[in-house]
């Protein structure tokens, strides 16, 4: 999905083992407190000379070892920084814990820490999650990308199927496996979407990101196209199969996956139809710009604070927009804050930072609608009428012009869904969690019986 600051899985820490003692070194555990419910963290801390190295895992998302930029202790107090995501952790040491406050993108959490090991709970299966034994076969599969990386997948086939239709399921932003599964959401709709299409004669490929769960690569520094070209590479893998022959290949993409999928098609006329789930029709900068303008209503931001924050984001997308590689928007930016004296300097440098980085850089300037337009085989967009990541208006019409070639386009609003395609009240982030759908009944109906008559 679209990255976004509430479902953040990763952070920076640092900590004081007592009021007396001066060493930090060690492993902290702590739960950051989200309104989609808590997530693992734990900070690996390290003295080097007179300063404090810093690792993060999160074993709830399988990630670990994640570096930190910087690490403040001083009084008692702690200060620690993620700059590319905007993140810092402000704290105080007593009596073998610190109590404090994850911030990121202006949004605050409670994150407390101490030194007793916490263990993953218990994960409370939702009503659509399929239960064993499955009426398909399910095996596990590895293919290579470009770059050589073994990627691991899951690879479903329907029973009493002669050469059937196959689709492959490309996730959204942020590293995410097989499932499309973000832990403190407690969801898994790949896994719905693949055991509900697989039961209706629908073949389903679905792999971790690279360098996620079981697959090989590194995720960080990767950029859209770099994940489309796994994408190739999944089509090569199932063209490549000796025991089946799939009449069809298609590609089903969600949010980010919205984007890849047209960016696959647009240059591989094998394949012989995608759908888009949430997918954007307007470059990445503006998806951000909309994005954070509506949840920031939602949240009750007054139009002032929700006006300047707007402003202060364009503007620095269209630095990004002009910029020719991430040294010269590290610069540009650096320029850009040197008059924002109402912006503390740490607040500076975690935008530069952010935006310093491949994956943020690139997205900002990527326009869908240069794949779009070059996109033959038919097309099903569908997008949730209260989605506040990808707002459905401006995105469904931006599509509907970009394809205005291609005849075989089907563009439908879902009333009453959200981002994630569940039925929900307000389409808030914070709702997630809290409904017990995974993805609308009516969602996966329309998907699989499109795919039927193609």
């Amino acid at each position: 999905m679209i990255r976004i600051i509430t479902t953040l899985i990763i952070s920076l820490i640092t900590i004081f083992t007592s009021l007396f003692a001066q060493e930090i070194n060690g492993t902290w555990y702590g739960k950051l407190k989200t309104p989609n419910g808590n997530i693992r963290i734990n900070f690996n801390i390290t003295k080097v000379e007179n300063s404090y190295k810093t690792t993060m895992d999160s074993p709830d998302q399988r990630a670990f070892e994640i570096p930190t930029d910087k690490t403040n202790f001083k009084d008692n107090k702690v200060e620690i920084f993620l700059n590319n995501l905007l993140i810092n952790y402000k704290g105080t040491c007593k009596n073998d814990s610190i109590k404090g406050t994850f911030t990121q993108n202006g949004m605050a959490f409670p994150l407390d820490l101490t030194k007793n090991k916490i263990v993953a709970e218990n994960v409370k299966a939702r009503p659509q999650d399929p239960i064993k034994p499955f009426p398909y076969s399910s095996k596990e599969v590895t293919f290579t990308n470009v770059n050589g990386d073994k990627i691991a997948g899951t690879l479903t086939l329907p029973k009493n199927v002669k050469n059937p239709k196959v689709v492959i399921l490309i996730s959204g932003s942020g590293p995410q496996d097989r499932n499309e599964e973000v832990k403190a959401f407690n969801h898994r709709p790949f896994l719905v979407l693949a055991d509900y299409l697989t039961r209706n004669g629908i073949a389903v490929l679905r792999y971790d990101d690279r360098g996620v769960a079981k697959s090989k690569g590194k995720f960080k520094g990767a950029t859209t196209l770099d994940f489309a070209n796994d994408v190739e590479s999944a089509v090569a893998y199932l063209k490549s199969m000796k025991n089946v022959h799939f009449s069809q290949i298609g590609l089903i993409g969600h949010s980010e996956g919205g984007l890849i999928a047209p960016i696959v098609a647009s240059e591989d006329k094998a394949i012989d139809f995608i759908i888009l789930l949430a997918g954007p029709g307007i470059d990445g900068g503006k998806i951000l710009e909309t994005q954070k303008e509506k949840i920031s209503e939602l949240s009750g931001l007054s139009k002032q604070q929700i006006t300047a924050n707007i402003k202060l984001t364009k503007e620095i997308h269209q630095i990004v927009r002009n910029a020719k590689n991430t040294n010269e928007v590290n610069q540009q930016l650096t320029d850009y804050f040197k008059n924002k004296q109402q912006i503390s300097n740490s607040e500076k440098q975690q935008y530069i930072d952010a935006y310093s980085d491949n994956w943020l850089f690139n997205f900002v300037k990527i326009n869908p609608q240069d794949y779009l337009a070059q996109v033959t085989c038919p097309v099903l967009v569908l997008n949730g009428s209260k989605d506040v990541q990808v707002l459905p208006k401006i995105n469904l019409e931006a599509i509907q012009k970009a394809t205005i070639q291609n005849k075989k386009v089907t563009l439908k609003e879902i009333q009453d869904v959200n981002h994630m395609f569940q039925t929900c009240n307000t389409g808030n982030i914070n709702e997630y969690a809290k409904i017990e759908e995974t993805i609308s009944p009516n969602v996966l109906h329309i998907i699989a019986d499109w795919i039927k008559i193609q």
